[in-house]
């Protein structure tokens, strides 16, 4: 039986290669003995194909502090996201969080390079420290795409080449309502099929939040984030974004358009997190830490 942790990081039946930088506190040698194709890798920049760092953020390796209801599968090493007091988005004058791009364990990142994979699921878990302050909102990791290093430009209110990249991170909002928070090419199927999620609005200039409320981030409690993307084929409009909170299948959303062109592909990760928005009303009222672990990705096809 896989741990509770593995279990909720990948929550589809089959995939033809994943990696996971999670450790099975009953057999911590190997992921292996659970007889899944999962490799498992450390939590390190070289390991997981980190690239694009904001250079003026750090995300150091730490044993974080211990949960409100501590478990075995508790991670021991996670990544430490500082959010300093009036910090906000990156382009802001205090910056906080932390900002890169992964493609997983080596053999992942060659798939994703090549343009292979169509479906592909990347997830961690996620705490924020007790007495954190929500404000507004703020930005949490999630799957990014399209066409060469036009990929890296779906992000902070970009409207230039849209069709040629996809970015699907999370977000939290006040009181700690969770949601997705989607760049897609911006056509009306796209628009259509995001908002026929409950509780979701669009912004034009911006992304368009899907599904807010569809579950509730708790401080001091780690939450398991597994997103799922399976990109639509050309001239149709069958993509899926789908996604789960500590195994639950909260967001599925059908008929999307992550792409135009077939040079357009799965990537990997956008890791950022940071409060914005990026008026001062979104900054964070004090200093804050959020930690971040067991990173794992799976090609599902």
């Amino acid at each position: 039986m896989l741990p509770t942790p593995l279990a909720q990081l990948f929550p589809i039946s089959s995939f033809e290669l994943g990696f996971t930088t999670f450790v099975d506190s009953e057999s911590p040698a190997s992921i292996t003995d659970h007889n899944l194709n999962i490799i498992s890798v450390p939590l390190a920049d070289s390991s997981l194909g980190v690239h694009k760092n904001t250079p003026v953020l750090t995300h150091d390796v730490v044993c974080p502090p211990p949960s409100i209801h501590p478990s075995s599968d508790d991670p021991k090493l996670a990544w430490e996201a500082k959010y300093p007091t009036g910090s906000c988005s990156p382009s802001t004058k205090i910056p906080g969080g932390i900002g890169f791009y992964l493609g997983g364990s080596e053999d992942i990142v060659a798939l994703l390079k090549h343009g292979q994979p169509t479906e592909a699921i990347f997830g961690y878990r996620v705490m924020f420290e007790k007495g954190w302050d929500w404000v507004k909102g703020g930005k949490l990791p999630g799957i990014y795409g399209g066409i060469g290093d036009a990929a890296y430009g779906c992000s902070g209110g970009r409207q230039k080449n849209r069709c040629k990249c996809f970015d699907v991170r999370l977000m939290w909002r006040c009181d700690g309502l969770g949601e997705l928070y989607a760049y897609l090419p911006v056509n009306e199927t796209n628009a259509n099929a995001l908002l026929a999620v409950p509780h979701s609005t669009t912004n034009r200039q911006y992304g368009i939040s899907v599904g807010c409320g569809a579950w509730v981030f708790e401080p001091g409690v780690w939450t398991t984030v597994a997103e799922r993307v399976k990109l639509n084929d050309i001239d149709k409009h069958n993509g899926e974004l789908q996604l789960w909170i500590n195994g639950v299948s909260v967001i599925h959303a059908k008929g999307l358009i992550f792409r135009e062109d077939e040079k357009s592909h799965i990537k990997g990760m956008h890791f950022q997190t940071f409060f914005g928005g990026h008026e001062p009303d979104w900054a964070s009222p004090k200093d804050q830490r959020a930690w971040f672990a067991d990173v794992s990705g799976a090609i599902i096809r």
